[in-house]
C-alpha cells in the first residue's frame, strides 16, 4: 500500500532531526522579525532565496560558522533558504521529477 510513497518519517525526520530543529529556529527568528509565512510573498523569492543561501555559504567560509546577526549557524540559514526556494519552485508547477525521462 505504501509503494512509491516518500518515507517522510525515516527519510526526513529520523535522518535530520538536529538539522530540522536548526531550520525551525531560523523560521522562528524570521517570524519574530517579520511574520509567520511572510516569506511566501517575497517578490522574486526563488532568486532572492537562492542569492541568500549563497551569501550564507560564502559568509561561513569567510566569517566562520555563526551568523552574528542571527546568532545562528550559517549552515542553518543556508538550509532554510534552500527549502524556501525549493518550496516556491515546486509551487510554481515545476515537477519534482523530470518528465522527459
Amino acid at each position: 500500500m505504501d509503494l512509491g510513497k516518500p518515507p517522510l518519517l525515516r527519510g526526513v525526520l529520523q535522518y535530520f532531526p538536529r538539522a530540522l530543529e536548526a531550520v525551525a529556529t531560523v523560521s522562528l527568528k524570521g517570524a519574530e522579525k517579520y511574520s509567520w509565512k511572510g516569506w511566501e510573498a517575497v517578490p522574486d523569492g526563488v532568486n532572492r532565496y537562492g542569492d541568500a543561501l549563497v551569501r550564507h555559504l560564502l559568509a561561513e567560509e569567510t566569517e566562520g560558522p555563526y551568523d552574528h546577526y542571527l546568532d545562528l549557524h550559517h549552515a542553518a540559514a543556508t538550509a532554510w533558504n534552500a527549502l524556501a526556494r525549493l518550496e516556491l519552485v515546486l509551487r510554481s508547477g515545476v515537477p519534482l521529477r523530470n518528465p522527459k525521462k
